[in-house]
């Protein structure tokens, strides 16, 4: 059973770190650096740390969180060739959150936390073959969807 987990709470502490904390999360190379900065436990006070944790504080200094916003995938439609997010995807760990994290900052995208963090906190195959639908197929109207 998944854990709730409010992540958005954990982007909106980021932002509210100092400026010294969040270069230093942004210095990170890998999702393993973290647990070597401070600012790593200050985002998750009281939290035994994992991996888990570790790739979402990865990618917490490049995405801004926005209520209901798009997916990922979505975001990386149409500025990622496909090449290259497959190239991503059938990367293993740590290299594989190490290019998407590349592609982040590329497209500089507006996510909502609760979809993105789930989605990192619980990467894995499944967490992929999402995200990469989620590039190929058209938003699903709610409206459509109810009639057919």
């Amino acid at each position: 059973m998944n854990e709730v987990i409010d992540f958005v709470a954990i982007a909106r502490r980021y932002t509210e770190l100092g400026s010294g904390s969040k270069a230093e999360l942004r210095r990170a190379g890998k999702p393993d650096d973290l647990v070597l900065i401070p600012a790593f436990y200050h985002l998750l006070p009281g939290v035994r740390t994992d991996k888990r944790w570790q790739r979402v504080v990865f990618f917490l200094p490049y995405i801004t969180h926005a209520e209901n916003g798009m997916s990922l995938g979505k975001q990386l439609a149409g500025k990622v060739s496909e090449e290259r997010l497959f190239q991503v995807l059938r990367s293993t760990s740590p290299n594989d959150l190490i290019q998407l994290r590349r592609l982040v900052k590329q497209v500089d995208p507006v996510l909502d936390w609760k979809k993105l963090g789930e989605m990192l906190f619980y990467w894995n195959e499944q967490a992929k073959r999402r995200l990469i639908e989620d590039y190929f197929l058209p938003p699903v109207d709610s409206k459509k969807e109810a009639v057919s």
